[in-house]
């Protein structure tokens, strides 16, 4: 059997006397891992490091085998990455959830389309300009996993007006009238994550962060008997460090 695909590098490991077990976000596979033939090479390991996108051919006798890839470099962006201190938590964050997260050779294509986005604007821009991005990449991936937050409607009133908290149990927007008394034991809601012309302030995006991350911990990782990764719960304070 064999395939090819785009992927994003996530991690990899040693195998054997010069072979790497590279960790791929593919598009149309999911996280997919393989055996790269010579990866710690000199010729070829620049070319396997987390945050860089490859065109890679898999090919393996039976599909749930290991396999082994063979890649070329598409985008070229992980020495530019681990260059800045912010870029660098971004992307350890981001490695780090996915692999978390995600199940294996489970396809999710948005979430590469945009996880690609997201890493160039880490390359591009500051954390103040990337960090909101990466929590609609958070709520993207809560959506592909079935865990979407709804904001739709008011929980508790049924109506569209004023809707400025989210339920932390049920993930379902809470307007203003309906949140009564329970107001401070809710999220409140960043207007970006429901509109992407809002430009975020940075404690919206502090409280995106904060909410996307509780549920992933709750609704993914704690089901798994997993915790929210130390490099995901070290971008909870980027933006609070770099004022």
């Amino acid at each position: 059997m064999e395939w090819s695909d785009s992927a994003i590098v996530l991690s990899t490991r040693p195998h054997g006397e010069n072979g790497v077990i590279v960790e791929l976000l593919t598009q149309l596979h999911g996280r997919h891992l393989g055996l790269v033939r010579g990866g710690s090479s000199r010729h070829i390991r620049p070319t396997l490091q987390p945050g860089n996108t490859l065109d890679v051919q898999w090919r393996g006798r039976l599909a749930e085998h290991l396999g082994s890839y063979t890649a070329e470099l598409s985008t070229a962006r992980a020495g530019a990455l681990m260059e800045g201190r912010d870029s660098l938590k971004g992307l350890n964050a981001f490695v780090a959830i996915c692999g978390a997260a995600l199940p294996e050779r489970q396809p999710y294509p948005p979430v590469f389309v945009v996880g690609e986005i997201l890493l160039d604007a880490m390359v591009a821009s500051d954390a103040s300009h990337w960090l909101p991005l990466f929590a609609r990449w958070e709520a993207g991936l809560l959506e592909a996993l079935g865990f979407g937050l709804d904001l739709s409607e008011c929980a508790a009133t049924g109506t569209t007006d004023e809707l400025i908290y989210v339920s932390p149990r049920s993930g379902r927007a809470v307007s203003k009238a309906g949140a009564g008394i329970y107001a401070d034991r809710l999220f409140k809601l960043p207007p970006f994550l429901g509109d992407a012309a809002s430009d975020p302030t940075t404690a919206e995006t502090c409280e995106a962060l904060r909410m996307t991350g509780h549920f992933l911990l709750e609704r993914v990782l704690e089901p798994q008997g997993a915790v929210l990764p130390n490099a995901r719960i070290r971008l909870d304070y980027l933006l609070v460090e770099s004022r």
